[in-house]
């Protein structure tokens, strides 16, 4: 189908300008993010071609970084993205979200806060809810796994120790971190972020695995109780 603004339809392209040749013939990182979108949705609409759709989709949402946290019901709301095209991008997605996690899973010693962070801030400063999760360390502060451990706040109700330290226990981690994020953007702790890490760090000492930090993740931002001598 020929476009409205430009007369093309990809396939009418030059092929040095078409996504897939130019992947083939220069590799993944020279398409842009359009490009490389337009690839997973793999055909246009009645009136547009792949990459314009895949163009409305970061227009819409506000760019890449945007897409990480979006439900199928959310990307059908673009004009052109039905069921199919919506769990393509939700699919590809979330094996780019577990590949970085075993990656970083499988070769991450955690020495800092900052390690920490990087580990777990590419994914979950973009959470528009917060998540608690757990880095299990071996002796030599290798990262054995990065389990989650609860959805929707940081509560006595919600995040119980028993919760915490259950997949800690059955793996023999030697410590872990605690790991959370704030979708406000400040990383000041609340007094409920407070008051579970002590009792948190406590029921540590009890089972002789060791809480080491509570990091909170904030945008950009992070915060963690060590280095705010909290912990």
């Amino acid at each position: 189908m020929e476009d409205p603004k430009t007369g093309f339809t990809i396939k009418e392209l030059p092929k040095e300008e078409r996504p897939r040749e130019k992947l083939l013939k220069k590799g993944s990182k020279y398409l842009s993010n359009s490009e490389l979108l337009a690839l997973i949705i793999r055909t246009g609409g009645k009136k547009k071609t792949a990459v314009e759709l895949a163009q409305d989709i970061l227009n819409n949402f506000g760019g890449l970084k945007s897409i990480v946290d979006l439900s199928c019901e959310e990307l059908k709301a673009v004009k052109g993205i039905g069921t199919a095209k919506a769990s393509q991008i939700a699919a590809a997605v979330e094996l780019a979200k577990r590949i970085s996690a075993l990656k970083n899973e499988n070769h991450n010693k955690i020495n800092s806060p900052i390690k920490a962070v990087e580990l777990l801030s590419p994914e979950m400063r973009f959470l528009k809810q917060e998540v608690l999760k757990t880095v299990l360390l071996d002796v030599k502060n290798n990262v054995i796994a990065v389990p989650e451990i609860s959805r929707g706040g940081l509560s006595s109700s919600i995040v119980h120790p028993r919760e915490v330290f259950r997949e800690a226990i059955r793996r023999s981690s030697a410590a872990l971190i605690l790991v959370h994020n704030h979708p406000s953007g400040d990383p000041k702790p609340s007094a409920d972020d407070l008051n579970i890490t002590k009792r948190l760090v406590k029921t540590g000492e009890i089972v002789g695995i060791k809480v080491v930090d509570h990091i909170i993740i904030a945008g950009e931002n992070y915060l963690s109780f060590k280095e705010e001598n909290l912990i």
